[in-house]
Formats: structure tokens, C-alpha cells, sequence
């Protein structure tokens, strides 16, 4: 199990391993997207690029990064991850919209 800690809402939440982190969020009702992102996402199925989190703490409890987020995310810094893509395997800190 993991706990995942939400930094700008102060919300936690606890996942089995291999959790989506997208679906964590949006099931603890944490809101992830910014305005544009909130009409134009593509519902998890990393196409569209909008529900960018910066990994606050945990990185070595995530996922690989996929190739699409390494295209999108190629001038962010290395802490930026795209939820939707992202599994978690162990305890994180997230900063949402960063």
C-alpha cells in the first residue's frame, strides 16, 4: 500500500500498488487540471499532456517515466510527471498544476 500526499490541498490518499495516480486524485476529489486542461483532457488515455504534477518527494516510487511523457515533459524538469501515465508503488508527495 501507499500513501500519496497532495502538498498544495493537503490531502492524502491510499493506494494499492500500482495505482494510476490520475484516478487517485480525481477519487479524492483533487483537483489536477488548470483551466484549459479542465475541458480539453483526454480522460487518462495520455494523449493530451494537461495533468502535469511535480513530484514533491517518492520519485523512486513511481513508474518509468513513458515515452510520451518524455516527449512532453522534455523542457520540464525531471520531478514533472504526467498522472495519467504515472503508477504508484510506494509513499509520494505531489505539488498539483505546478
Amino acid at each position: 500500500m501507499a500513501n500519496i500526499k497532495f502538498v498544495n490541498e493537503d490531502k492524502e490518499a491510499i493506494a494499492a500498488d500500482g495505482a494510476n495516480l490520475r484516478t487517485k486524485a480525481l477519487e479524492n476529489r483533487v483537483d489536477i487540471y488548470k483551466t484549459w486542461g479542465k475541458m480539453t483532457n483526454c480522460g487518462g488515455y495520455g494523449q493530451c499532456g494537461t495533468c502535469v504534477v511535480d513530484i514533491v518527494a517518492g520519485m523512486e516510487n513511481l513508474s518509468p517515466r513513458t515515452s510520451f511523457e518524455e516527449r512532453k515533459l522534455k523542457k520540464k524538469p525531471e520531478t514533472y510527471r504526467l498522472a495519467c501515465q504515472t503508477l504508484v508503488n510506494g509513499d509520494i508527495s505531489v505539488k498539483t498544476k505546478p
